[in-house]
């Protein structure tokens, strides 16, 4: 459809029409001051030094034994308000994680974090997109790796090209 052409019937994706572009610009600037995705907290971990955060896993422990994010720590969301400040320094940003997107785990994880007074942001597509993008895992085994999930990760692409 053209600028120029105005739909006769409205349907469901236009019946609340969009924001002004102001509102948009600064509701998904806000948006990404609440959330990292997969390959970019991959790509600053690969960059080697410090990449000015933490990961943090908020999964139990039999969750964490299947595999996490190399380099993570491990606290489970419950476990948060007596260990955070044991765990974590609370000048550096934490970035959280679950096992996915049908997963609020994170999100209840960055709550606590940030009632406690942490910067947080949580790290979208979780533990499954971390292995479906083809990044390494560490298991209680050792580290693994499965192929990326061409859905994903297209063959020869760094990122989803965003």
């Amino acid at each position: 459809m053209s600028p120029a052409t105005t739909p006769t019937t409205i349907g469901p994706v236009l019946r609340v029409a969009p924001a002004a572009p102001v509102e948009a610009a600064a509701h998904f600037r806000a948006s990404l001051a609440f959330h990292a995705d997969v390959s970019d907290v991959a790509a600053s971990l690969a960059a080697g030094g410090d990449p000015g955060f933490v990961v943090l896993d908020s999964r139990s422990t039999e969750s964490w034994d299947q595999g996490h994010v190399p380099g993570s720590v491990h606290l489970p969301t419950a476990l948060i308000p007596g260990q955070a400040a044991q765990l974590l320094d609370r000048n550096v940003p934490v970035v959280t994680y679950c096992w996915g997107p049908g997963c609020n785990g994170a999100t209840r994880a960055a709550l606590a974090l940030a009632e406690l007074g942490y910067q947080v942001k949580e790290m979208l597509g979780g533990f499954e997109y971390w292995v479906r993008e083809g990044f390494a895992y560490e298991t209680w085994e050792g580290r693994e790796r499965r192929d990326a999930d061409r859905l994903t990760a297209p063959v020869g692409a760094e990122n989803c090209g965003c």
